[in-house]
């Protein structure tokens, strides 16, 4: 169809120079600041539960939407955050998910009730939205194409470090204070991220000025939200429950309504086109299945740490620590980036994968026979995340036009969201029902099978019983990375011998 003429919009100023902003190594900086305040929240609040359980009174269920408002809110908002940056500016969305993310913490770190903490969650959720799709967008307009791939490693080591500090954070601040000190803790760190944000990011948004997307907003809002819910909750309520059918039948619905509208206007959300873009699509796959191996063995290995081994959670964040210090050491000192650029971004895909892979079968087959089998598989998936996690991102970023980089930094951030909660749901899932059919009692979890037990001998039956639901688990983890390597070196292989010829 024919594209009509767009309103033209006063051009802004770029942070564009022939070496990059002069300051733009400090305002990466003050990013990875606020982007460690959102990814510590994903993890902390699972060491508070016992104290919030305890504290506000808080039943199952509550616990479970305290998680997952958080999660539930950010990942259906992350395009629409995106879109959003890119026509109202980037620096503002950014200094106004800091600042929604303060107050949300606040709010949070006050509650007196389940419903409070919930309401704040969520609002928590609408500024890590903001956040997550901003902070790539500013990166990709400050840095010049040949620092883009180092300035992304920092980026993910950063994730990263907040990924493996956030039990550790939460453990040391429940032993000292109450539960609502973790936080407010994000609280002083928000506040400065803002004010750094507001003196040294520079602004810079779509020239465009593409009428904004209201009902792509609100179709990809609510099926991006109604598709992680039914993510979550499959292995609670069951794959066929009607709930579960029913989140998942409007998922489809909605999702195929907005891709359908997202095709018919001339000022999309998301150009359908980019889905024809083999470098796209390579990434995208993927991403996928790269955060779907390791987000739902990462999950599965903790427990195996506390239930099996018997470490106590703080032990446990510190023996699953080495995987986030490889991709922070190999990704501050830029020599992930140096083998990336070496390999090209295909091959470092592929290898990258290929090595955590091999980390995870490492794991799945030595993690019985103690800590240094476990140790071994956390250094491999460290080395391999290092090189290929920022690979991926640049891939997709680098697909994108620029004007659309909130967008991009939207798609990145769901990618992510999607294929961590299929792994968890998944791999999970495998393990319970592998685990079910071993035990000698009738239990649904591995505390509450070790409480039925009669004698020392069931008890060690039901430990194995985990064990080997926990292998095959992490095996099928480690063949979705593999296959994502495969599938994303392959694409993006042929997208450059495309663009080459």
């Amino acid at each position: 169809m024919t594209t009509p003429p767009q309103e033209q919009a006063p051009a802004q100023p770029q942070p564009e120079a022939p070496g990059g902003h002069p300051q733009r190594w400090l305002i990466l900086g003050v990013l990875c600041l606020a982007v460690l305040t959102v990814v510590l929240d994903n993890t902390v609040l699972n060491v508070a539960i016992p104290s919030l359980t305890r504290e506000l009174g808080a039943a199952t269920s509550d616990i479970q939407w305290m998680i997952n408002a958080y999660s539930l809110v950010q990942s259906g908002l992350l395009l629409t955050a995106g879109s959003a940056a890119d026509r109202y500016g980037r620096k503002k969305m950014l200094a106004a998910g800091l600042a929604l993310f303060g107050v949300g913490s606040l709010v949070a770190g006050l509650a007196d009730s389940t419903g409070q903490l919930i309401a704040a969650r969520a609002g928590m959720g609408v500024g890590g939205a903001l956040l997550m799709t901003t902070v790539l967008a500013v990166a990709i307009q400050i840095f010049t194409p040949e620092e883009q791939p180092k300035a992304i490693g920092i980026w993910a080591a950063v994730n990263s470090l907040g990924f493996a500090a956030g039990p550790l954070l939460g453990g040391f601040m429940l032993n000292h204070f109450w539960w609502g000190a973790i936080f407010l803790i994000n609280i002083p760190v928000a506040a400065l991220a803002l004010v750094a944000v507001v003196v040294l990011v520079p602004e810079s948004k779509n020239p465009q000025g593409d009428r904004p997307d209201l009902l792509g907003a609100v179709l990809s809002t609510i099926g991006m939200a109604a598709l992680v819910y039914a993510i979550i909750s499959g292995p609670e309520h069951g794959w066929t429950s009607g709930r579960v059918l029913l989140t998942a039948a409007v998922a489809v619905v909605v999702l195929a309504a907005f891709a359908y509208w997202e095709s018919r206007i001339p000022y999309p959300m998301i150009d359908m086109h980019f889905f024809r873009n083999r470098r796209f699509t390579g990434a995208v796959s993927g991403g996928v299945l790269i955060t779907f191996g390791m987000g739902g063995s990462l999950f599965l290995l903790t427990q195996h740490m506390q239930f099996v081994l018997g470490y106590e959670p703080l032990e446990a964040g510190l023996r699953t620590a080495p995987l986030a210090l490889m991709i922070v050491a190999l990704n501050f000192t830029g020599v992930a980036a140096k083998w990336a650029a070496r390999l090209g971004t295909p091959l470092a895909i592929g290898l990258g994968m290929a090595v955590m892979a091999g980390g995870l079968a490492a794991i799945a087959t030595m993690a019985s026979g103690g800590y240094a089998g476990t140790l071994l598989g956390l250094v491999l998936i460290g080395t391999g995340a290092a090189v290929a996690s920022p690979a991926m991102s640049h891939a997709i970023m680098s697909a994108i036009p620029p004007e659309k980089a909130g967008v991009g930094g939207g798609i990145n951030g769901t990618v992510a969201e999607f294929g961590t909660g299929l792994g968890v749901a998944v791999l999970g899932a495998l393990l319970n029902s592998r685990f079910a059919a071993l035990i000698p009692v009738a239990a649904t979890s591995l505390p509450a099978a070790l409480a039925a037990a009669g004698s020392a001998e069931e008890k060690a039956e039901i430990t194995d019983a985990f064990s080997s639901g926990l292998e095959t688990s992490l095996l099928v983890g480690a063949l979705a990375v593999l296959l994502g390597g495969l599938v994303a070196g392959a694409l993006l292989r042929r997208a450059e011998r495309g663009d080459s010829a």
